[in-house]
């Protein structure tokens, strides 16, 4: 397979599939740029190696066709600046004759904003036709957009069959999937998961394919007391997932049958209300309160989790372990993420991933001091339950 630093890009017109799904203000201010900037390595290389750049993407989730809150307009002026105060053509849509002449006149260096390809509801509906249609605009295309990969959408996956030979991964998606297997597929050794959140259900397929190969599995956030509650515990108010009581117990079992280590809370910090302002007591995660709810890790599960994170080789975190935003309750996220970032700094792997951790690794500012944070959402809660993902088959294939 071609990658992006062996292919000849010297006078071609490169379709970069890229993920600028970024949140704007009432103003139309970007609030958050991290996607732009993850994409700039790819797009500048394109540049670098002589060829121009037209970039496509969606933003938000238009409804009945075009809306001006939406168009990719508004993020053409901070794509300037971020490439240097460059000049940027902006496409009046993402096919068509009048987008079709404007591409043609691309020369080398140049670059090109589609617009918003959920204005055409053919995007989602992986239509054929539409991705032909894009397609006729470059030589080639990088899908560098590993936040839609889990999608079959016509830009992301379809859009490949045009280039048979001229397919590849952009430095994001490839760097991406390079971290996420060198966590599933071949990890060094001790491999610990730290999966956290409120839901058992929205994890259960990634906990199953996980047991496969991790030696330890520190469950935190809201569905502790899921856990807990199958094993007898009394947990007062905590979050609970009455109707995945069972499925939680078959999970311990299958643990135990795979030499993976489950490890929970021993102890919690209850509160007597969701607020900073909460009465608070440490006390043993199978005996809260009644009309008390788990928010945080108590000090001694602090204890136990740190050290086997310390001791890891492999490490992947995708959750909190307690209602971070609040600093009352970050305690416990925040000295996982300490342990996270020893370990790393003695030699292991460390993956994070899934915006709520993202999130408490900039919180903290730790985000230089893990080896890999994904961007992605979905697209990587998707690979790690071990689906094929249409956006990276279509590469491949």
């Amino acid at each position: 397979m071609q990658t992006i630093e062996s292919y000849d890009f010297s006078g071609k017109k490169a379709l970069i599939r890229v993920d600028f799904n970024v949140p704007l203000n009432e103003q139309f201010e970007i609030t958050d740029d991290t996607r732009m900037t993850a994409a700039l390595p790819t797009i500048n290389t394109i540049l670098g190696k002589g060829g121009a750049v037209i970039i496509m993407s969606h933003l938000g989730r238009p409804k009945k066709g075009p809306e001006d809150k939406f168009s990719m307009k508004h993020l053409v002026p901070h794509l300037s600046e971020l490439l240097g105060g460059k000049a940027i053509k902006m496409a009046p849509d993402c096919i068509g004759e009048a987008t079709k002449a404007m591409a043609s006149t691309l020369k080398a260096g140049d670059v090109m904003v589609l617009e918003n390809l959920r204005f055409h509801p053919e995007e989602e509906g992986g239509d054929e036709d539409f991705a032909r249609q894009i397609s006729e605009l470059g030589d080639c295309w990088v899908n560098d957009a590993f936040g839609t990969a889990h999608r079959a959408h016509a830009s992301t996956a379809v859009i490949a069959k045009f280039f048979p030979n001229d397919k590849l991964f952009g430095l994001l998606v490839a760097s991406e999937v390079e971290s996420l297997d060198k966590v599933l597929k071949a990890p060094q050794r001790p491999f610990t998961a730290i999966m956290g959140g409120s839901k058992v259900s929205s994890k259960i397929t990634i906990i199953e394919n996980l047991l496969n190969s991790v030696d330890h599995l520190i469950i935190g956030g809201g569905m502790t007391y899921t856990f807990v509650k199958a094993q007898g515990g009394k947990i007062g108010g905590s979050i609970c997932e009455d109707d995945y009581l069972e499925l939680a117990k078959s999970l311990l079992i299958k643990a135990k049958e795979k030499g993976v280590q489950f490890h929970f809370a021993v102890d919690v910090v209850e509160a007597d209300a969701f607020a900073e302002t909460a009465n608070t007591k440490v006390v043993s995660s199978y005996a809260i309160d009644d009309n008390w709810s788990g928010l945080d890790i108590g000090p001694e599960t602090i204890k136990n989790f740190s050290k086997v994170v310390r001791e890891s080789k492999t490490i992947l975190w995708n959750g909190p372990v307690g209602v971070f935003e609040m600093d009352k309750f970050a305690v416990g996220t925040k000295a996982i993420g300490d342990a996270i970032v020893q370990a790393t700094a003695n030699g292991a792997f460390s993956l994070v991933g899934g915006g709520d951790s993202v999130a408490a690794v900039n919180k903290f500012n730790i985000a230089d001091k893990v080896s890999y944070i994904s961007t992605a959402g979905g697209a990587m809660l998707e690979y790690l339950e071990g689906r094929i993902l249409p956006g990276i088959a279509a590469v491949q294939e």
